[in-house]
């Protein structure tokens, strides 16, 4: 598709209503309160672009794994390398996979080797309320690694008494299986998942066995209840071409480990409410070249992060005051990467002001982070928000966002990449400017963004003739761009139907700089777009038929479209899938063309 038709195509969907990525009722979504912050706040009062992946929106995708929710999401490039999620690569708005922070139950879910390992901690579906997606000059809230913006995953609380059996069967020997547990007693309740998901592949060396655990508790709920949550991830994979071409003729195998626990309460004394947190992350990778001959080329890394924090927010008669500290300290055992290890002190400090009948809100905040191996760095930042009429609010926000490179920047060495310990860290100045409306029927926002970077990391070359890449530091770059999206309910035979939108539209100068040389900055998204319509006609029938288009930056292009089945009945449901029904052929990352049409069957079976 050219641009003239691409946009031709949008100006004649966006005739229909604007509306959102959330697929809840309105008046549902206002009453939640997004966490994605340090000041906790209704989602409608939020001046940032904020988006929402509900747990109703999961239970009617039929999706397998979080990559797949979030692939429908403009703004949000997820560039995957087979099914299942085996590894797939986070970016939002063009920024780069270690750009953009993965956030569970508000837990800083970073890598210190490196970001293609965030979406390893990503949570079995079963257990994930809701998916806060947000999208900007993040770093101010979360600091390090939130550059383009951050995706927080909100666990569920409790699950009463229940009993969940979920299996899968389909194409390329898919099998899939969990099962789910909610007790809830007097004065504890207990959450335990465990699941498994395998394949033959759908090309040579494309096999994966991925294995999943999740406990999470809630204890001494009548005085002073305090949550504990564990889980652990393990994936074993064939990784043809995941970092090499095929004509390298390597047989590359890969197996990550991610493991997480951690402890939380919350004190409410009058105006203050005071959440202190601890937490343990432990990472593992091991990667061979060569399947076959594990003793030719072998990587092993083992990252831990022990971290303390604690936020704070004060309720006065001038507005709410957030505050916090968090401390953590990183160590890295690598055969390739060396053993080294990185103490981080993160201060923050913001205060939301009503003014104008509580028409406008103004929300100024600075994080200050102290970093062992890279010293202090500030990241000040503005929300502005005006609530133009009951439905329709203006906003925009400013700040500085900034990333100090991964143990795999600084110090990687294998004969086709070469890291850099002479690196300086990332650094961007970020602008945003939207509108959001909220109706009983639909509901939608638009956004646009600025961003200019400096110093930002690649791996280049030095000519086309030379093999080797090397971590740099390549000039400034400015990123532009827009997005809009909405959601629109409307009712035929008596029930409730849903019909999406999102485009997204994206422009840098990297390829004026990088052009030929660049191995991860090529393969942006200049324009996403993406619609699905959720029907039901029948009481125990919902159906959903997904289309996904994608231009890269580099000229590629391609439709993806995606269907799904869910008949419900009581205490059973059961699930058709098909994904990429008319053999799209294409590449999301690298070297590795993804999955041809492929079909899977489902059964839940629930008490």
């Amino acid at each position: 598709m050219t641009r003239n038709k691409l946009l031709l195509f949008s100006f004649v969907l966006m005739q229909v209503p604007f509306f959102s990525q959330e697929t809840v009722v309105p008046q549902q979504l206002d009453t939640i309160v997004i966490k994605s912050t340090r000041i906790d706040l209704p989602f409608k009062e939020n001046s940032r672009t904020i988006q929402m992946i509900t747990s109703q929106d999961i239970a009617n995708s039929a999706a397998t794994n979080v990559a797949d929710l979030l692939q429908q999401v403009v703004g949000v490039d997820i560039r995957r390398r087979g099914t299942a999620g085996s590894q797939a690569d986070l970016y939002i708005r063009g920024g780069g996979f270690d750009q953009t922070l993965l956030l569970i139950d508000g837990i800083k879910m970073d890598d210190a080797q490196t970001g293609h390992h965030t979406m390893n901690a990503a949570l079995p579906i079963e257990v994930i309320e809701r998916i806060e997606i947000i999208k900007g000059p993040a770093a101010r809230v979360f600091g390090q690694n939130a550059f383009t913006g951050a995706i927080n995953i909100v666990t569920k609380k409790k699950l009463n008494n229940s009993v969940s059996v979920h299996q899968e069967k389909g194409s390329f020997g898919q099998t899939n299986g969990s099962l789910t547990v909610g007790k809830s007693y007097e004065n504890t309740s207990v959450i335990a998942h465990v699941g498994v998901l395998s394949s033959d592949g759908y090309r040579d060396n494309s096999d994966y066995k991925n294995s999943n655990y999740f406990l999470k508790g809630v204890f001494n709920k009548k005085k002073q209840p305090i949550e504990m949550i564990a889980a652990f991830f393990d994936k074993k994979f064939g990784a043809q071409n995941f970092y090499t071409p095929e004509s390298f003729g390597f047989n590359e195998y890969e197996e990550t480990q991610s493991s997480l626990i951690g402890v939380s309460t919350t004190f409410n004394t009058g105006n203050f409410k005071i959440k202190p947190r601890a937490y343990w992350k432990r990472g593992q990778d091991i990667f061979l070249l060569k399947r076959e001959n594990p003793g030719f080329f072998r990587n092993q890394h083992i990252t831990h992060k022990v971290g303390v924090e604690t936020n704070a927010s004060y309720t006065s008669n001038v507005g709410i005051t957030g505050f916090g500290v968090d401390i953590s300290k990183v160590s890295i055992s690598s055969n390739n990467l060396g053993d080294r290890e990185r103490t981080m002190a993160n201060l923050f400090l913001e205060h939301r002001f009503h003014l104008l009948n509580d028409k406008l809100d103004i929300t100024p905040g600075v994080a200050v982070t102290y970093f062992s191996d890279f010293k202090f760095h500030a990241f000040p930042g503005l929300d502005i928000g005006y609530q133009l009429s009951a439905n329709l609010k203006a906003y925009g926000n400013v700040g500085v966002t900034y990333r100090i490179p991964t143990y795999t920047d600084l110090f990687y060495n294998s004969p086709s990449t070469s890291g850099n310990p002479n690196l300086a860290p990332e650094e961007a100045f970020s602008q945003e400017i939207g509108m959001k409306y909220r109706g009983a029927n639909f509901t939608g926002s638009i956004a646009f963004f600025n961003r200019n970077s400096d110093n930002l990391i690649d791996f280049i070359r030095a000519n086309t003739a030379t093999s080797v890449f090397t971590a740099t530091n390549i000039t400034d770059v400015k990123t532009q761009g827009m997005e809009l999206d909405g959601l629109y309910h409307f009712t035929a035979n008596n029930f409730r139907q849903t019909l999406a939108f999102g485009y997204s539209y994206l422009k840098d100068d990297i390829l004026d700089q990088n052009k030929d040389l660049s191995r991860y900055s090529l393969n942006t998204l200049r324009h996403q777009l993406s619609t699905r319509f959720s029907s039901q006609f029948f009481k125990n029938i919902r159906q959903n038929i997904i289309h996904k288009y994608a231009e890269r930056t580099i000229g590629t292009s391609y439709h993806v479209w995606d269907a799904s089945v869910i008949v419900s009945l009581p205490n059973i449901s059961f699930t058709l899938t098909a994904n990429n029904i008319f053999d799209a052929a294409y590449i999301e990352s690298g070297f590795v063309p993804m999955p041809p049409k492929s079909f899977l069957f489902g059964m839940r079976f629930h008490l």
